[in-house]
């Protein structure tokens, strides 16, 4: 192993020994060698398959056949999530084949980035991803599943499936996507349009077009930002059936391996010789997999904030220093759009994910002896899928690249770390991706100009206002203070500026995610000027300094003059109502730090110690002293 990769690991284990084993005590507690549904009584059992075919009624009344349940993010709106309509009953069917039955555990929200992008319900998007996770756990509340598969794809909904997953972690969990759609209108050139229309050079009817090209048919949108960074996750984590991730929809081979889930999900269950429950399979060895592959491949920022969530569902603690690090050792292999010009059809093409995984255990840069639903060893994810007059069957992934512009062999990469920096000072913590930034403007000293929306900076910037260095300063937008929307409409007028020759930079407690592009943004600033941070005191005017090389985040200000300054901690009138917004002001009230996922849920597996002193200084444990 890489020893910067050994270290990471190690004190990850470490700091979360006491949780961990308390996380693992909840899954063999749940450790049966019978069905699930058995531990019911008859009046409960009967309401679960009351209206199940006949065939499966009885399989489930009398036999030992696994149930699976399956949870689902199908709508017909988003074309990700489209072709999920047909999965469950190929599933079903594919279940029946290999002994097993399966039934729709529940259904979960799936909305789009895409969509609310810049518009009020974007201010849902990531509590949307612990709305899934509840979701997913009461679909399987019932307790009558040996096994679970998820449908899922997009940008909060597979941490949050994953999130839900793992608090089942005694359930075997198998992860099923839909896939990327085909190639449509190159991204750069989609790019080129927006920032024409941010200029007023193209009128609607063009960017719309251009949009329309891009986004044109079922599955997942090609370029490399959240949804398709989940799907490397889940490849390299070992929760997808080995090659999976960017197989197009509606074609023979996804079939087949939307089959190989069912036939796979019902030979790991309690019920046979190979158990294999999610919770084993999510371990600190395969978070830092997750980790590195997200810096090899140049992967979305949002998986800064949803790595830390999904591990402490684990009862594993992640911190960004993690990140950092991981990412000084980890070569970027990968240029895919924003990253580049290619799209994730080309990266599939050039080897995809096989050639990837192999390379990185080839390099020792990730954990091979770890669990994962194919079995033992990482191994099984340097082979790709084919569909052949047999059947399915698994080759080894081609040994070169097929396109050296779109993914590179560890021995000749496109940079030597993965483009993921943690970024510190005295305007607190926050994360840069570099890896589409150019070397001349990864440094960046300029006046503040402070804004608290989205719009009032594209206003300022329409009025020429902008048009100098600049370090735009966007605050109000953390978790707590409108649930951290995405910032993307920045992005074209910051590009503007930026290619008029001027020193640009974003700082903001919001985020950017997976399409943050060219120009250096600190992003996740925690704390958040909500809650009392320091990027709630800059004012317009003051010199700031982000220095992605050497890892600062600093106003330069006279230390007298910036301890006495108060804190802005005042969002925008009106931004939590409307849309339902007002129902999620628990979450806004109750949610953590960026950096530990920014979760209402509290620590889910506290050591004993923290555990007591929690019950020694509850209200009831006072109310019993006295």
């Amino acid at each position: 192993m890489h020893p910067v990769v050994e270290a990471v690991t190690a004190r990850i284990e470490a700091r979360s020994k006491l949780r961990r084993q308390r996380y693992l005590d909840l899954i063999d507690s749940r450790r049966s060698p019978d069905p699930a549904r058995v531990r019911l009584a008859a009046a409960n059992q009967a309401h679960g398959f009351a209206a199940c075919p006949l065939q499966d009624k009885e399989m489930l009344k009398t036999g030992r056949w696994a149930n699976i349940g399956i949870v689902t993010a199908y709508n017909d709106m988003l074309s990700a999530h489209q072709p999920l309509a047909a999965y469950p009953d190929i599933i079903k069917q594919a279940a029946r084949k290999a002994g097993a039955t399966a039934q729709v555990a529940g259904g979960v929200p799936a909305m789009c980035d895409g969509i609310t992008q810049g518009f009020e319900g974007m201010e849902l998007s990531l509590f949307s991803r612990d709305t899934i996770a509840m979701g997913a756990a009461i679909a399987l509340s019932h307790d009558t599943f040996d096994a679970a598969i998820y449908l899922g794809v997009c940008d909060k909904i597979v941490p949050g499936l994953l999130i839900g997953a793992l608090r089942h972690g005694w359930l075997p969990s198998i992860f099923c996507p839909a896939g990327p759609m085909p190639s449509g209108l190159p991204n750069p050139e989609k790019a080129r349009i927006r920032q024409l229309f941010a200029e007023g050079k193209v009128g609607r009817d063009a960017l719309l077009e251009a949009e329309s090209q891009s986004y044109h048919s079922p599955g997942t949108c090609t370029f490399y930002g959240t949804a398709n960074s989940n799907q490397m996750l889940m490849e390299i984590m070992g929760l997808h059936v080995p090659g999976t991730a960017f197989i197009n929809p509606n074609t023979p081979l996804r079939t087949a391996l939307v089959e190989a889930c069912a036939l796979r999900a019902s030979q790991i269950t309690q019920l046979g010789d190979t158990y294999i429950p999610i919770g084993q399979v999510v371990d600190a060895r395969a978070i830092v997999n997750a980790i590195v592959g997200l810096c090899a491949t140049g992967g979305s920022t949002n998986q800064m904030i949803h790595i830390p969530a999904i591990a402490q569902a684990a009862g594993l603690i992640v911190d960004w220093n993690d990140f950092h690090d991981l990412s000084s050792a980890t070569p970027l292999l990968c240029r895919v759009y924003p990253n580049g010009v290619a799209d994730v059809n080309h990266f599939h093409a050039a080897g995809g994910m096989g050639f990837l995984v192999r390379e990185l255990l080839t390099a020792g840069l990730v954990h091979g002896d770890v669990l994962t639903v194919a079995g033992q060893g990482l191994e099984a994810y340097t082979r790709e899928p084919f569909l052949t007059e047999t059947g399915l069957e698994w080759r080894d992934a081609p040994l070169q690249s097929g396109d050296n512009q779109v993914l590179n062999p560890v021995a000749t990469p496109f940079s030597k770390d993965g483009g993921l920096r943690l970024v510190e000072g005295n305007l607190g913590r926050g994360c840069v991706k570099v890896s589409a930034v150019n070397a001349e403007h990864r440094i960046v000293e300029a006046p503040a100009r402070v804004f608290k929306d989205q719009a009032s900076l594209h206003a300022a910037f329409k009025a020429g206002e902008l048009d100098r260095d600049v370090v735009v300063v966007v605050r109000g937008q953390g978790p707590a203070a409108t649930g951290m929307p995405e910032l993307h409409k920045l992005t074209p007028p910051l590009g503007v500026l930026q290619d008029r020759g001027f020193k640009v930079a974003l700082v903001t407690d919001g985020r950017m995610s997976g399409a943050s592009g060219k120009v250096l943004a600190a992003i996740h600033v925690s704390p958040e000027s909500k809650s009392g941070g320091p990027i709630g005191k800059v004012r317009d005017g003051d010199i700031i300094r982000v220095d992605a090389e050497a890892g600062t985040l600093d106003a330069l200000v006279a230390d007298e003059v910036w301890q006495t300054r108060d804190f802005d901690t005042k969002v925008v009138a009106g931004v939590t109502r409307g849309f339902g917004r007002e129902m999620f002001g628990m979450f806004r009230a109750l949610v953590s730090t960026a950096e530990e996922g920014a979760m209402p849920f509290g620590d889910m597996d506290p050591d004993d110690d923290v555990a007591d002193m929690q019950q020694d200084q509850s209200p009831q444990s006072a109310e019993a002293d006295a």
